[in-house]
């Protein structure tokens, strides 16, 4: 274990749409905290929308790495112990933490500043001789990263952590959202709307769940092709010209003896389309916009007819210490396929080519992978 500030490659998002992989300094972990040698890191849209976030800032909230060195009072946790890094980052101690609801901490969040931060101590990573801040107070694109113990569960040593990584966000967000938000029960219908990593999750998800029928809906031959083999029942082809899914939503209605599935699910992460689950869904179901769509979108007052949910759920509910064992152990056992999820793997200074594939959907997830870490 060192105790030294230590140097690290890193992606840093500069705010204005660009980034640079660079040089930080890394200090050690002071009270409360962990230093964590990463092994890899899953990339989403998520990180393509926080090169124009306020910078500079360390790039990146899924990963997976190593415990390189704790700080003074961490007891439960290991030097070489293999973790998973999480954003919800619960501090135990607030009201939403108390109900269980950990993805809602108030310190997280901001609600009640004298809860303190879920960040790292300031100036724990430096760039070019100032402070830097980090992704979801994580910055999993980078060698090493300091975080709150509250942002690192254990990771069995039989799941690779090019694998467990992804668990972090995405599969999360996906399986989740099925399991705790729309509490999807056997044989119950659900329709996916967008095939990408989130959407193959909360297919996955329903799997899971028991779900009876599971349709896919995606422009991409390509994309429903894999949402049958992570699980799929069915799909709907998107047409060309179906800019609001309604075609789509009218070929579901078909497959559901006109009524509409019980649970639908927008993982499109178009803005224009958070609320087109409510077409898809029948009387008193529930429609999910999952993809943290957070632009300009419009809804007729009657597609909420009737008696229909609409839910917008953060990080599926996510209680890591309940939730990511518990995923870990599915992947174990097979019943969760992280494996064919990760469809290619980069190095860091590959991250520009990783970026345009991301854009152009060519990934289910790519992952970039630091040597030297397994």
């Amino acid at each position: 274990m060192s105790l030294a500030t230590l140097p690290a490659r890193a992606a840093i998002a500069l705010g204005d749409g660009r980034f640079v992989v660079d040089t930080v300094e890394v200090a050690a972990p002071g009270p409360g905290e962990v230093r964590v040698r990463i092994a890899a890191a899953g990339l989403c849209h998520t990180d393509h929308q926080s090169l124009r976030w306020p910078g500079p800032l360390v790039m990146g909230h899924e990963g997976a790495g190593v415990i390189e060195s704790l700080g003074e009072g961490i007891e439960h946790l290991a030097v070489g112990e293999r973790v998973l890094l999480n954003w919800a980052i619960p501090c135990g101690r607030c009201p939403r933490c108390a109900a269980g609801e950990g993805h809602l901490c108030e310190r997280t969040h901001g609600v009640d500043p004298e809860l303190g931060s879920s960040d790292a101590a300031a100036g724990s990573t430096r760039w070019r001789g100032h402070p830097i801040g980090r992704a979801f107070r994580l910055g999993t694109l980078c060698e090493l990263t300091v975080v709150r113990a509250e942002a690192v569960t254990p990771m069995p040593s039989a799941l690779p952590l090019q694998h467990a990584c992804i668990l972090g966000c995405g599969v999360m967000t996906g399986v989740g959202s099925v399991i705790h938000s729309a509490r999807v029960q056997p044989g119950d219908s659900v329709a996916v709307l967008g095939c990408g990593g989130v959407g193959l999750s909360v297919i996955q998800g329903a799997r899971l769940a028991g779900a009876g029928r599971i349709v896919a809906v995606d422009r991409r031959a390509e994309g429903l092709e894999r949402a049958r083999a992570f699980g799929a029942t069915d799909s709907v082809p998107v047409q060309d010209d179906d800019v609001d899914l309604r075609q789509a939503a009218a070929a579901v209605r078909q497959l559901t003896g006109g009524r509409g599935v019980d649970h639908a699910f927008e993982a499109t992460g178009v803005d224009r389309l958070a609320f087109a689950p409510l077409r898809f869904v029948r009387h008193g179901g529930t429609a999910l916009q999952v993809s943290g769509a957070r632009g300009a979108a419009s809804v007729d007052a009657t597609e909420f007819w009737w008696d229909k949910r609409y839910l917008v759920p953060l990080y599926g509910g996510c209680q890591p210490e309940r939730d990511l064992p518990q995923l870990a152990r599915w992947a174990l056992d097979g019943r969760l396929d992280l494996q064919g999820m990760v469809t290619r793997r980069y190095g860091l200074e590959a991250l520009p080519q990783a970026m345009d594939d991301l854009l152009a959907g060519r990934n289910v997830k790519g992952v970039i992978g630091f040597g030297g870490v397994e």
